[in-house]
């Protein structure tokens, strides 16, 4: 359940429905929706019909709702997310080719890192991360990247996604010291047993020093070579980096 009060806008009550769809990678039922957002069960039903009848949501056979492809297309056509990605796909597809392994194009949100893009293949790794899903900065390597331009401990409870995960302040602020100095963010086994990334950070011209993005690879932890990785994803960084400021 969303904690705080509950938005007393229309709009913003429908955004919380989006967003639960959105986040759960699959489709909800209205009760689901309801718990989820804190919603009272009739302003969901009542909100969650209008989204269908816009296009933003989709009702399946089932009676569950998932986003819808009006939505879809809405996100597709902003245009600082196509530009990055556009840019970014050459990148992502030369990683993919030299590790076999799965891509990932992240921008930070908030406390998470959000993927706008992911790559992958018949001989990647299976992993949970999806387009347009997001996870905890503190345990992912592209959410590292951009933790370590804040060094301030959080504010908040970390949530814990494993037994690795950091969700100590000073373990994860040494962590962050390391990722500063060299180049690049490793998450070992911290956002799912078995998983092992590395991410290096993307510049662009009048941002100013922080990252606007991260492109990490990831796969099972016994073949991915961290320093190995870490070479080509920062050369690829810097490649990037250089085509978005010219």
């Amino acid at each position: 359940m969303t904690d705080g009060p509950l938005p007393k806008s229309v709009l913003a009550r429908g955004v919380m429905l989006l967003r639960a769809c959105g986040d759960s990678g699959t489709s909800l039922s209205l009760a689901e929706l309801a718990l989820g957002t804190g919603l009272p069960k009739p302003t969901a039903y009542r909100l969650i019909g209008e989204l269908v009848r816009l296009g933003l949501v989709e009702r399946t056979e089932a009676g569950r709702y998932r986003i819808g492809l009006g939505l879809f297309v809405l996100g597709q056509s902003a245009p600082s997310v196509r530009e990055l990605r556009d840019a970014a796909l050459p990148y992502l597809g030369d990683l993919h080719e030299m590790t076999h392994e799965n891509v990932h194009l992240a921008v930070p949100d908030g406390p998470d890192t959000l993927f706008l893009e992911k790559l992958t293949g018949r001989r990647a790794t299976p992993i949970v991360s999806r387009t347009g899903g997001r996870l905890p900065a503190h345990c992912t390597a592209t959410g590292k990247v951009f933790l370590a331009q804040d060094p301030r401990p959080p504010h908040r409870t970390l949530p814990r996604l494993t037994p690795r995960t950091m969700v100590l302040p000073g373990q994860l602020a040494r962590d962050l010291a390391l990722t500063r100095a060299r180049g690049y963010g490793v998450n070992l086994e911290e956002a799912e047993v078995g998983i092992s990334a590395v991410a290096a950070p993307i510049y662009a011209r009048g941002h100013g020093p922080r990252p606007i993005a991260a492109i990490s690879v990831t796969g099972g932890t016994r073949r991915l070579d961290v320093d190995r990785v870490g070479a080509k994803v920062c050369a690829a960084a810097r490649a990037l980096t250089r085509s978005l400021s010219a």
